[in-house]
């Protein structure tokens, strides 16, 4: 009887940890906000562009601004996976006071030094110009919609890792939408070398 009352109140005292979640309101605007401002600020950037454009290339070994856009579609879909996974896994509210605080991702989503993108995020070249733009727009606003009404604490929920600081979900999202900000520096650098297509070039 004992062992089980020591049990009962262990489970209480658990539950009620997870009474007040660390992922508040502020948290999920903040993340719903960048979301959309990045999905707009892409989508301004290169919605007009010629077919031409969509596919200059600097250098035979640069990335058009087609394959960029296809590359930031595809990490969508990394990004909603892990998410998906993490935030299903069981609250590790603890692991706060070992993890790097939020503004580490968002320094190195956000810094000048070249990142090697992984084999699952490479750009194909198969889909075209526009075509890119809908498959970003289509994934990024399916995330939109489930950052927006999720129930899980995206602060308490980590992922699975070795690491001794794992991320939590808000960080998983801060590396969402700041890719997104990087890949902007990319596209803009596209558009400004001097062989870039000139807005006279517009198909018609």
């Amino acid at each position: 009887m004992k062992t089980l009352l020591i049990s009962v109140l262990v489970t209480l005292a658990v539950s009620g940890s997870y009474a007040q979640k660390l992922w508040t309101e502020e948290d999920r605007k903040y993340t719903v906000d960048n979301l959309k401002r990045t999905r707009d600020d892409l989508t301004r950037e290169v919605e007009n562009l010629s077919d031409t454009q969509w596919h200059f290339h600097e250098s035979p070994d640069r990335w058009s601004i087609a394959e960029v856009v296809e590359h930031l579609a595809l990490w969508e879909i990394i990004w909603a996976r892990e998410i998906s996974i993490g935030s299903r896994n069981t609250p590790q509210p603890e692991l706060i006071k070992t993890s790097q605080p939020d503004s580490y991702y968002h320094e190195f989503i956000m810094e000048e030094k070249a990142h090697v993108s992984p084999d699952i995020s490479r750009p194909t070249g198969y889909i075209k110009g526009k075509d890119n733009l809908t498959f970003f727009t289509r994934l990024r606003n399916q995330n939109i919609a489930f950052a927006e009404k999720t129930d899980a604490d995206m602060r308490a929920c980590f992922e699975f890792t070795a690491t001794k600081s794992p991320r939590n979900m808000h960080q998983v999202y801060i590396y969402q939408w700041g890719h997104v900000d990087r890949h902007m520096r990319q596209i803009r650098k596209i558009k400004a070398h001097p062989a870039y297509p000139k807005a006279e070039a517009l198909a018609k």
